[in-house]
């Protein structure tokens, strides 16, 4: 994420005596008797945004956490007090695992915070630590999307001071053009961003920073830096969920039996590529012999607004789960869906979705920029697009039958016993692939491997 953004800001109060308007770690639902002692030292995730991915990430950390062994403290702004995993935690009660809820969205007053967001999350970051080592001692923090405020360690140091802390960074894209990845050229921009990235990474008490990005290290490698933190990959993981029977997973979401679906799945915003898969059907108009649209995540209210009216003009009519995903919802819509949508608008990152695609063995249509592009490249995986025109669309999904007999060539092969020569079995993708390191079992343990 080369520019952050979060959903809601608070400006502070001018009148207060304390602008930042942080709670007590009390109110988090939290009792004085299910609070830790303050004889315990605590891993602490902070994540001020639950929207998108990022609050799986915070779920799978803090699991690694407890499975090792260690107490973790989820904190989060108090704005996300009814989100599913927030509740979660609450209801749970684990006396290793507690839910801090803070006011992390106000912002204080300022040229510089109004002017930065990423002076804003720094300040969201610092403040909550600050906060709960009030009350609880923290061995550690655990950063989840150290993107938010990475360019300004080299100007200002730790926002944690002494404590030691790990990170992840998941968007980064200076380094992309040197790389070989079909990103924007940036020339100043990207060379400051470098300079900026190689000075963050020798400040104090950063203990690893762990990247999506399989060209990062690479890069760094080649900078030869002669000091500073380890930058290790970890892969974008997925639980190894085996696929659900298809017509069972179908039956459970209301979809037909016999037809072809094509699955938009995540937070539903402009830079899905929505707008542009849905003119592209609206192009082709009715008759047409692509799959039927399946659009499943919460959407924002001009993407909503934008799908409320388009969608009657698409034949056959979209189906639409403007909800917030469960894990067995989920599972289901990868089972019972025939692709995955991955053309992105101005997206140069990794994807989840992209994970969860390969893991069940899907093939998708991919944007041949970025990340997704890079992964993508050969063209084992589905068509590519150069570009989002409706006529690039339209190929794209013409392309997609000659994987659906590709993939039902193995299963008769299969089935007669055969199976074919470097070919994958049906429901299980190629091993061989940089993406089979993308489980969960292999985060926790890169994770686990910095928290002892």
């Amino acid at each position: 994420m080369e520019s952050a953004s979060i959903a809601t800001y608070r400006r502070a109060d001018p009148n207060a005596p304390d602008s930042t308007g942080l709670t007590d770690p009390g109110d988090a639902g939290q009792t004085s008797a299910t609070r830790a002692q303050a004889s315990d030292d605590w891993i602490a995730i902070i994540e001020p945004n639950f929207t998108g991915h990022r609050w799986r990430y915070v779920e799978w950390i803090a699991q690694a956490c407890v499975e090792a062994g260690h107490r973790c403290l989820v904190i989060t702004d108090a704005g996300y007090a009814q989100h599913p995993l927030a509740q979660r935690i609450v209801r749970e009660a684990r006396p290793d695992l507690r839910l801090v809820l803070l006011d992390l969205h106000t912002v204080p007053r300022g040229v510089l915070y109004a002017a930065s967001v990423y002076m804003r999350f720094r300040d969201f970051y610092a403040r909550a630590l600050v906060e709960v080592q009030r009350t609880m001692p923290v061995r550690l923090v655990v950063a989840p999307y150290a993107d938010y405020f990475f360019y300004t360690l080299a100007p200002l140091g730790s926002p944690f001071g002494e404590t030691p802390w790990i990170a992840i960074v998941m968007g980064m894209t200076f380094h992309h053009a040197g790389a070989g990845l079909r990103t924007p050229r940036r020339p100043v921009v990207d060379l400051a961003k470098s300079l900026l990235f190689r000075r963050g990474m020798r400040v104090r008490g950063l203990r690893t920073l762990f990247t999506i990005d399989p060209t990062l290290p690479d890069w760094y490698a080649a900078t030869k830096p002669a000091q500073g933190a380890r930058l290790a990959y970890v892969a974008d993981p997925f639980p190894e969920t085996p696929a659900a029977d298809r017509q069972e997973a179908r039956a459970r979401l209301g979809l037909d039996t016999n037809t072809r679906y094509l699955l938009v799945y995540g937070a539903i915003g402009e830079r899905k590529g929505i707008r542009e898969l849905m003119r592209a059907l609206i192009q082709l108009g009715a008759g047409h012999d692509a799959p039927r649209l399946v659009i499943a995540g919460q959407q924002d209210d001009e993407t909503r607004a934008f799908i409320n009216a388009h969608a009657p003009r698409i034949t056959p009519a979209p189906v639409i789960f403007d909800q917030f995903v469960s894990d067995a919802m989920e599972r289901d819509l990868f089972s019972a869906c025939d692709a995955v949508w991955l053309g992105y608008l101005k997206h140069y990152g990794m994807s989840g979705v992209l994970v969860q695609a390969y893991r069940f063995n899907v093939p998708v249509l991919a944007s041949a920029d970025g990340l997704i592009g890079w992964f993508c490249r050969d063209g084992s995986l589905g068509p590519q697009l150069d570009d989002l025109e409706p006529a690039t669309i339209a190929r794209a999904l013409a392309a997609l039958p000659a994987y659906w007999r590709d993939h039902e060539n193995v299963d008769s092969r299969l089935a007669a016993g055969t199976p074919a020569a470097g070919m994958p079995d049906a429901g299980t993708p190629d091993a061989n692939h940089l993406l089979a390191r993308n489980t969960l079992d292999e985060f926790k343990r890169t994770l686990q491997s910095a928290m002892a």
